[in-house]
């Protein structure tokens, strides 16, 4: 169809010259295509920017003459009819698709859809704004359950960060440094817990009290400015000052002063 609207052949000769080979390329474009399908083919400013306008009114000439073609009535929009209409189309539907418009038009025959013996434009427009009228209700309900399913995976996705997310708490609770002094008793002693815990030897009261033991003594508290007393510090002078005289008794220093003492 694309090579019709491609070809030399005028507008106003596509418009006016059936086509049998138009029909039946029409007809095996529209075997099983959906709203899906016609939703995310190729849009009517897409195809205007790629092969330019009159290539665009030329394609859409070609479906509409096929489609009056295939319609069994006396009285029929002739070429200046459908020349129009093509043009319409190009700057009415710009974001819709060329086969948006195939299945319309399949539809309005497929449907039951009673021409009494005559098909004029306004017929036509009228079948066209029907079928982009439940396009539009399939397009939001389509997004409503896209954000329905999403909030749906939303919701199962947090309940199982909330069964998860308080033993990855723990984990990182009870996770003992190499640098601390007591490392390997307080990993035996988790080690100890969790295999009594699965024998049954303790209730989970009981390993979980034994787990926040254990994470009280991973803790510890930095004391970088950490002073004696004051009674702690003269203790500590005079017990210096004990030692200095035994050293200087020891080695007969007669006046240990320069020792500290």
């Amino acid at each position: 169809m694309l090579a019709l609207a491609l070809s030399r052949s005028t507008t106003g000769k596509l418009a006016s010259t059936p086509n049998d080979s138009a029909r039946l390329v029409l007809a095996e474009l529209s075997v099983g295509l959906t709203v899906a399908q016609a939703a995310v083919a190729p849009k009517l400013f897409q195809l205007r920017y790629k092969y330019g306008e009159e290539v665009l009114v030329k394609l859409l000439v070609v479906i509409l003459r096929a489609f009056v073609d295939s319609v069994r009535v006396a009285d029929k929009p002739d070429a200046a009819d459908i020349l129009e209409m093509a043009d319409t189309l190009a700057q009415t539907y710009t974001h819709d698709s060329v086969k948006d418009i195939i299945l319309a038009l399949k539809q309005a025959r497929t449907t039951g859809t009673k021409f009494f013996n005559a098909l004029d434009p306004a017929t036509i427009y009228g079948v066209l704004n029907t079928y982009f009228e439940k396009k539009a209700r399939y397009l939001e309900n389509s997004h409503l359950d896209r954000k329905a399913q999403a909030i749906s995976q939303e919701a199962v996705a947090l309940h199982q960060l909330k069964q998860t997310a308080p033993a990855l708490v723990q984990n990182v609770a009870l996770t003992i440094p190499d640098s601390h002094p007591n490392a390997q008793h307080l990993r035996d002693k988790l080690t100890l817990i969790k295999q009594k815990y699965r024998r049954g030897l303790l209730t989970q009261q009981q390993a979980e009290q034994q787990r926040h033991e254990v994470q009280q003594a991973i803790h510890r508290h930095p004391r970088p400015d950490w002073q004696p007393s004051q009674a702690a510090q003269q203790q500590i002078t005079r017990r210096h000052a004990a030692a200095t005289r035994r050293f200087a008794d020891k080695l007969e220093i007669e006046n240990p002063k320069h020792l500290g003492a």
